[in-house]
């Protein structure tokens, strides 16, 4: 009887897109509920802005659960394998996000409603912590050296497709009168996800260990502690790394999270003028993404990277004025190149880059530790911070205009210190990858 072939590296590139989709539709159902809904149901004896800010504390907490589990996934993901750990981080994320669905609101349970919130929050983080480098490394590990860029950014593609999705479900949700999308409209979205699981798991039960970490296995190398390995090893790249990191989350979440809240209560507008930008930016991202992972097999990670990085700091401030201009036209352009042209230009490479950065035996621990430590304040406190520096300039947006302008120089000098990986073996030496210069 002969082996069963492996599969095409297209094919794991589809399997690592569409359970990265469905893990993130999960993890953006509850930023676009925390700006919309949680803050009505969860938190309904506060005050308004108090009750908007604790909504999006809840929010932050799922990012600071995804160090968690990036790091305990990536330690076994490290030393048993990518694909098995996959699987778990689908099921919890799942589970955590169905439950979310049916909870009941702070007027029947008291304060059990936001008690169980937070609990079933932390899942959702640990589960997509745990997925991120997962995903990554099933497509990056399995694609041929000249298309890693490429195929790796299909990982990629489940952020704005999972945001596509999710901002999708909410807009059909919202044609629904006020009263009926607060009783059960918004509940919809989230037990869809018990369905996603179901065709998740079956497309990555299809799926085979990559070929890089079999290698590993077979040559007896494996990492006990691959977290202190990657400490000693890589230390000047994970840092540099998280630097990178940092203009995506904020920009990411700054559009599809913060503006959109800031649209809907801030100016009483209707949420349809940002959710109908953020949808549109989403799929142009879905589609964004892996062009610039393509071209960055032609042209290298960095110069990508930094076009992108350069064209959301030159941004900054004409989408703060696009937003505050307050029509319909003016907010879905801004949020549409937000979400989807500069989010899919900085991220499309990245996949790739930061993968080529590490070693095999550390690879899963590095991206979930270089991902999710970075993700707390680059993306998780964002709204929070957001929030703040507009209460600073008095409802105005200018003073958070500024902060992005800061974060685009402080990531734009991050990516200048690290080399660029283009055409970089896998195999490579951790002498090698942090010494690195060219």
């Amino acid at each position: 009887m002969t082996d069963k072939p492996p599969p095409s590296a297209r094919k794991v590139a589809i399997a690592a897109c569409v359970g990265a989709t469905i893990e993130w539709y999960d993890f953006f159902l509850y930023g676009t509920a925390a700006g919309l809904v949680f803050n009505k149901l969860f938190f309904s004896d506060l005050s308004g802005p108090a009750a908007q800010f604790a909504s999006f504390a809840t929010f932050a907490v799922g990012f600071l659960a995804r160090p968690v589990g990036g790091l305990l996934f990536g330690h076994f993901g490290d030393r048993i394998g990518r694909k098995q750990m996959l699987l778990l981080t689908l099921v919890i994320m799942g589970l955590g996000t169905t439950l979310i669905g049916l909870l009941p609101s702070y007027d029947t349970i008291g304060v059990w409603a936001p008690v169980l919130l937070v609990v079933l929050r932390i899942l959702q983080g640990i589960g997509v912590g745990g997925e991120y480098g997962g995903a990554v490394l099933l497509a990056v590990e399995y694609a041929p050296k000249t298309r890693r860029g490429f195929f790796g950014s299909f990982a990629h593609i489940g952020v704005p497709g999972g945001l596509f999705l999710a901002s999708a479900a909410f807009s059909l949700a919202g044609l629904l009168p006020d009263d009926a999308f607060l009783a059960w409209g918004w509940r919809i979205c989230f037990l869809v996800s018990a369905v996603l699981l179901a065709i998740g798991a079956y497309i990555r039960l299809s799926v085979m260990e990559t070929p890089a970490f079999a290698k590993v296995r077979e040559r007896k190398e494996v990492s006990s502690i691959p977290f202190v390995d990657l400490l000693k090893q890589h230390p000047r790249s994970l840092l540099l790394g998280m630097g990178t990191r940092y203009i995506e989350g904020f920009t990411f979440n700054l559009f599809s999270v913060y503006l959109l809240s800031y649209v809907a209560n801030d100016l009483d507008l209707p949420r349809s003028y940002a959710l109908n930008g953020i949808v549109v930016g989403a799929l142009i991202g879905v589609i964004l993404v892996p062009i610039a992972g393509g071209l960055s097999d032609r042209f290298g990670r960095k110069p990508v990277y930094r076009a992108g990085t350069w064209a959301a700091l030159l941004f900054a401030f004409p989408a703060a004025a696009l937003v505050q201009h307050g029509t319909s036209v003016s907010v879905f352009i801004a949020l549409a190149v937000g979400v989807g042209v500069l989010d899919g230009v900085i991220y499309g490479p990245l996949a790739a880059f930061w993968a080529e950065l590490f070693s095999t035996r550390v690879r899963y621990t590095a991206l979930g530790a270089l991902y999710q430590l970075s993700g707390i304040v680059a993306s998780g406190l964002t709204p929070l911070i957001a929030a703040w520096l507009v209460s600073l300039g008095g409802g105005d947006l200018w003073w958070l205009a500024t902060y992005n302008v800061l974060i685009a120089v402080m990531s734009l000098l991050s990516a200048r210190a690290l080399p660029e990986t283009l055409g970089r073996d896998l195999d490579e030496t951790p002498r090698v990858l942090d010494g690195a210069t060219r």
